[in-house]
């Protein structure tokens, strides 16, 4: 069973920058608006490991989903009534992860090479969020720009038990210390949340090279200025964190929700269910 197109419901943009400082990028980024997909990995590791390891995350989770979902649309229940989407993503992103694990420890050139991840994958008026390590994912809802995901890193350990506040952290030498990475170890924790979307969303998935050079305000400005034209406001980013010094690779995936996309033969008719985006 294919997946109904939605990239008639869905716009992508993406921009990937080395930045100011650094040579080469070890960004990686995939959007594929007609399956719904966006994925953003932000490598590590010495002799372009980092690379390697955030070109394998993206290319084997969007050859890996994209094949599922020609078999079994994402809104399909399991035999536990649970989701299949989210006991497939957890699984696919285990076995990405054991990919690039034994090809750190395969190849010496390749040692300790990781990468953090964050992807979405929209769906039935939905979308499924996953992420490792402090790769981010935003979401402008009208005026208000809201974090959707948690980094797991030292910085937001150390201000979630209270030792500095979110301000201090800004000038913090801990900013790029992550405690959950792809391809570190065999196993991986994987964060994977639900969330409705809505008409007019605009999501925002970053590595921190845009994030430790932008201020959330200025991102949300950005956004709310520019999303009527998503390549401009991808560079604009992308832009202002060169700007701003451009210590880090910059990436960035926007995607906006230019109409519904519910699935088909879900219980609620058609009319309901666009109905229920203005109630």
């Amino acid at each position: 069973m294919a997946k109904i197109d939605l990239s008639s419901s869905i716009e992508m943009a993406t921009r990937s920058d080395p930045g100011r400082v650094r040579s080469n990028n070890e960004d990686a980024v995939l959007a594929n608006a007609s399956l719904g997909l966006a994925v953003l990995a932000d490598g590590m590791g010495g002799h372009n490991a980092g690379e390697v390891a955030s070109g394998m995350a993206t290319a084997v989770l969007g050859s890996e989903l994209e094949q599922a979902f020609s078999i079994r649309p994402p809104e399909a229940i399991d035999g536990n009534g649970q989701d299949w989407m989210r006991n497939l993503l957890a699984d696919v992103i285990g076995r990405t992860n054991n990919v690039i694990y034994l090809a750190s420890q395969r190849n010496p050139k390749f040692s300790g090479m990781g990468t953090t991840l964050v992807m979405a994958y929209f769906f039935d008026d939905r979308l499924m969020v996953a992420h490792v390590g402090d790769s981010r994912l935003y979401r402008l809802r009208g005026d208000k720009l809201e974090q959707l995901t948690r980094d797991h890193s030292l910085l937001q350990d150390q201000i979630d038990s209270g030792m500095i506040t979110p301000e201090q952290a800004r000038f913090s030498q801990n900013r790029n210390l992550v405690t959950r990475a792809m391809g570190v170890e065999p196993t991986l924790e994987t964060d994977i949340g639900e969330h409705r979307a809505l008409l007019g969303d605009v999501y925002l998935l970053c590595s921190d090279g845009l994030n430790d050079m932008v201020e959330d305000g200025d991102i949300a400005s950005i956004l709310q200025e520019s999303s009527a034209n998503l390549p401009l406001c991808a560079n604009r980013l992308v832009k202002m964190a060169n700007d701003n010094g451009g210590k880090d690779n910059v990436s960035v995936i926007l995607v906006k929700v230019n109409s519904p996309f519910p699935a088909a033969g879900t219980p609620a008719g058609w009319m309901e269910r666009v109905q229920s985006w203005f109630n």
